[in-house]
């Protein structure tokens, strides 16, 4: 799905990040999708994303789109033509946007649920929670800003997890059309991450057991990352069958 570039600022990005057994985690990827592996586990999360000000980049105004946003992402390699790529598959997105919900899966790429945020932070600590309005999902994570990752983290440094992620920046989302995945990369201008201690996180998402059976799941580490201005590029939809 091929839309204009769009431009906007990451006002508050929230990665809160797991560790999952792999081969779990490969039975809950749709093909051509396999996990992306850091020291033989498969990596998943939430991302709790406020961005201002989005708009075409073509319009020069100071003005955009604000909105809460939550997406539920998994580290992913695939292989085409062009040999193995690398990026986040993205099983579910929610949205405080009634314009995103619209527009996602139809003229924006991947399909968003309509959803209510409660968000308090004062720029040291950090609580978000979102209820989808279909009451399929829902995330609460609450933390404080710190100085490096914890030492249980199967990533060595803030360093190393934020460079991860950074180049996992082509995310592809479910489409209203099974097989069929939508392209969108994240491209900040200046990225940096910081660390976040986290004293509270839940995810409708992986804490499934059906999907995540007990004690295959476990919480790794959480990233934050604020003021950032960033653009958004469609690339071409990935189809299987």
């Amino acid at each position: 799905m091929r839309i204009p570039v769009m431009q906007g600022v990451i006002d508050r990005r929230i990665l809160a990040n797991y560790r999952i057994d792999a081969d779990v985690m490969a039975k809950n990827l749709p093909a051509p999708f396999r996990p992306k592996l850091v020291d033989g586990y498969a990596i998943g999360g939430i991302c709790l994303i406020r961005l201002l000000r989005v708009r075409p980049r073509f319009i020069p105004l100071p003005w955009g789109i604000r909105s809460e946003n939550a997406a539920h992402r998994i580290a992913v390699e695939w292989d085409d033509e062009e040999g193995t790529q690398e990026g986040v598959y993205i099983p579910r997105r929610d949205t405080d946007s009634w314009m995103n919900a619209k527009a996602g899966g139809n003229i924006f790429p991947g399909v968003h649920h309509y959803a209510t945020f409660e968000v308090d932070e004062d720029g040291e600590r950090f609580s978000v929670t979102m209820n989808s309005k279909d009451g399929s999902a829902s995330v609460h994570v609450v933390g404080t800003r710190t100085e490096a990752i914890p030492d249980s983290s199967v990533f060595s440094s803030l360093e190393e997890v934020s460079t991860f992620f950074e180049r996992g920046s082509l995310g592809y989302s479910n489409t209203h059309q099974s097989g069929r995945y939508d392209g969108l990369e994240l491209r900040c201008v200046d990225w940096k991450a910081e660390a976040l201690a986290v004293e509270e996180v839940t995810s409708s998402y992986f804490e499934d057991t059906s999907h995540f059976p007990e004690g295959s799941v476990t919480f790794d580490c959480a990233l934050l990352m604020r003021e950032i201005k960033h653009e958004w590029h469609g690339r071409k939809d990935l189809c299987c069958t």
